[in-house]
This record gives structure tokens, C-alpha cells and sequence, in this order.
């Protein structure tokens, strides 16, 4: 597998096996799984409910292991340290501690990423900064709205400077204007150079944050879809989306 690209799917089928009362069951997550994305690509996933997304994604932060084949993070295995510590992740309903205020939660997190000192409380600065969260630093994240916690849970997944962000339903639940203010903010990181990898039933706002597409059909990577293609389609993205899993 090529080194240069940021996650790569080889083959990969990962089976789940369940047992009830001597009963074995088995059902595929995702089968035969072939995908490159390269570095400093804004790349979306899409498909059904049940389709495998949350299985690659599983997979591709070292949280599930194929049954067979390989994937690889910057040229690393998934577990690998050196490959976490370039990956952050957004999950569709992030969750923090309540009772701290960002700037808490973040220092947290940051201290089980390895960082302390000014390193630290420079990058708790930046990441509150850059997802609009500054002067709402020190406030209970209990009183917080849902566009809010997906900031804050936008900051911790930046906080270490990740060279791939995974984003998991990232602009679920929020208003119009959270919409369009999470968008820019995406819009940010890949302007930066961060090669961003999201799922979203939203295809609107897929179709504005990425430059490649891949659907999902009960576990299959049916179709490759590129920005120049669903441009030029009178359905958009949507109507191909469509045409390919019904």
C-alpha cells in the first residue's frame, strides 16, 4: 500500500459473529472493502442506514479489526501509536463531562494526548479560537446547545494537530446558520491541508465539503463519485447518490 496516502482500505471484510444459545450468527459489516484517500483530500462516505460506514470508520481508528485484509493509517496500522496521534475524531453525538467548561475538558483531553506546559495551553487557546468558542471558554458545558457541544467536540478532535480528521454525521441536529458556520469551519481545515474524512446523511453539504465521494451498499463500496461528475449530473450528487442504492 502507498505510504502517501492518509487511510487506506485493502480488501477489507469484517465479519461480526454473535452466539444465543449455541446459535452462531454472522453478518458482514463491510466486504471486500478497496479505498484510498489521499493526503489533503476532503473525501465523503455515503449510504443507508446499515450500510457499513460506521464499520469502516471502526476500522480505520483501530477500534475493530478486519476479519481479512489491511487498513492503514499514514502508512501505519490503525492501533499504532504514531498513527493515533495523527488522527482526530468527531462521533456524531459527542459527549463531555458536564460540570467542566471547555477549556477543562480540552487541558483533559490534551493531557491523555501527551501534551502539558504552554504547548498545551497554547493549543487549548487555538482550538477554542478556531471553532468560535473562545468567550464561552470558561462556561458549564451543561448549559451548552447542541451547535455548541459540536464545537467543542470539533475543538478536541484538532486539538493535537491531526493530519486526518474523521467526522461522523458532523452537521447532524444543528440549525441552518450552526450549519453554515460548520461548514466554514471544515471549509478551514481543508484549506489548511488536513484531509478530512466525514459521513453524512446531509448530501447538500457533502456535496459542498468534498472533492470525492464513495457509497456504501450493504457493506460494498458500489461507487466512486468525483465533484466533476455530480456537477455535471441534473440530479446533482443526490440524484446519483439515488439512482445507485435504490
Amino acid at each position: 500500500m502507498a505510504e502517501a496516502s492518509a487511510l487506506e482500505f485493502g480488501s477489507v471484510t469484517k465479519t461480526y459473529v454473535s452466539s444465543h444459545l449455541g446459535r452462531v450468527t454472522r453478518s458482514r459489516g463491510v466486504e471486500e472493502l478497496s479505498l484510498g484517500v489521499a493526503e489533503g483530500e476532503s473525501f465523503g462516505l455515503l449510504g443507508l442506514n446499515g450500510s457499513g460506514k460506521t464499520t469502516a470508520f471502526k476500522l480505520a481508528l483501530g477500534l475493530l479489526h478486519p476479519t481479512r485484509g489491511e487498513v492503514r493509517v499514514l502508512g501505519r496500522p490503525p492501533a499504532d501509536a504514531a498513527a493515533l496521534a495523527q488522527i482526530g475524531f468527531l462521533p456524531e453525538l459527542p459527549y463531555f463531562y458536564p460540570y467542566l467548561t471547555p477549556r477543562e475538558s480540552l487541558r483533559f483531553y490534551g493531557r491523555l494526548s501527551g501534551l502539558g506546559g504552554a504547548e498545551l495551553s497554547d493549543r487549548v487557546e487555538r482550538s477554542l479560537e478556531l471553532v468560535g468558542l473562545r468567550r464561552d471558554g470558561d462556561r458549564r458545558m451543561r448549559d451548552f446547545s447542541k451547535g455548541m457541544i459540536q464545537r467543542a467536540g470539533l475543538a478536541q478532535a484538532v486539538l493535537h494537530d491531526p493530519r486526518l480528521i474523521i467526522l461522523d454525521e458532523p452537521v447532524s441536529g444543528l440549525d441552518p446558520l450552526a450549519v453554515k458556520d460548520f461548514r466554514d469551519l471544515l471549509g478551514g481545515l481543508c484549506a489548511a491541508g488536513k484531509t478530512l474524512v466525514l459521513s453524512s446523511h446531509s448530501i447538500s453539504e457533502v456535496e459542498k465539503l468534498c472533492v470525492r465521494v464513495g457509497v456504501l451498499k450493504a457493506g460494498r463500496l458500489v461507487r466512486l463519485i468525483p465533484q466533476s461528475e455530480w456537477r455535471a449530473a441534473a440530479g446533482g450528487l443526490e440524484g446519483l447518490f439515488v439512482e445507485t442504492v435504490r
